[in-house]
């Protein structure tokens, strides 16, 4: 695939790694709670807040154990991805075609996973998990970005037209993004009145 400018992506690798390591401190957060929890059964997380804002609910529900281990583990391996490839993005690198979309497959499992998640903690759990809710936020713009990368760098489809929309649609990602918090914070006050549990 030819070199532009867009393989290079500066603005993305910076992101990468700031979510990168914002996702990553946030599952060695919920880790170290987890581990806490275990060695202590009686012990309260450091984030439970309230009944509506806590992480042990999340953390000891099977839903916080989906794969067997608990799911801090994953975010521990998984963010190291894009903190990699956004450093290597700043120092230059280039990605083959097929590198970028095993990348994308991760980030595309990534966001998946969160969805379901912020499903099964609004209307099954009933609870918000604080650094739950950091993984989401910084997830969720994060595959967008990925995805309008490998649209505007051709990595999908080597097509001026398609290259043009994504470079488009890079500038739209962060009210993407936030149109996508507030979808999630509608449905937590439907569901769950967060508001109500404030005052």
């Amino acid at each position: 695939m030819p070199a532009t400018p867009h393989h290079r992506a500066p603005g993305l690798g910076i992101w990468l790694m700031i979510a990168g390591a914002i996702g990553w401190y946030a599952a060695f957060a919920l880790t170290q709670e987890r581990l806490h929890l275990l060695e202590d059964p009686n012990a309260t997380a450091s984030c439970d807040f309230s009944v509506l804002v806590q992480c042990t609910a999340n953390l000891e529900s099977w839903q916080g154990s989906v794969f067997g281990f608990p799911n801090p583990i994953l975010g521990l391996a998984g963010w190291i991805a894009p903190l990699v490839v956004g450093a290597a993005l700043l120092a230059g690198a280039r990605f083959a075609r097929w590198f970028w979309l095993l990348f994308w497959a991760g980030m595309a499992f990534a966001f998946g996973f969160v969805i379901w998640l912020i499903g099964q903690s609004i209307f099954v759990l009933g609870t918000l998990c604080p650094w739950c809710m950091v993984t989401w936020s910084v997830t969720i713009p994060t595959f967008y970005a990925v995805t309008v990368h490998l649209l505007r760098s051709g990595a999908v489809l080597d097509s001026p037209r398609v290259r043009r929309v994504g470079a488009r649609l890079m500038a739209w990602v962060p009210l993407a993004s936030v149109v996508s918090y507030a979808i999630v914070a509608v449905l937590a006050q439907t569901r769950l009145d967060v508001l109500s549990s404030l005052f």
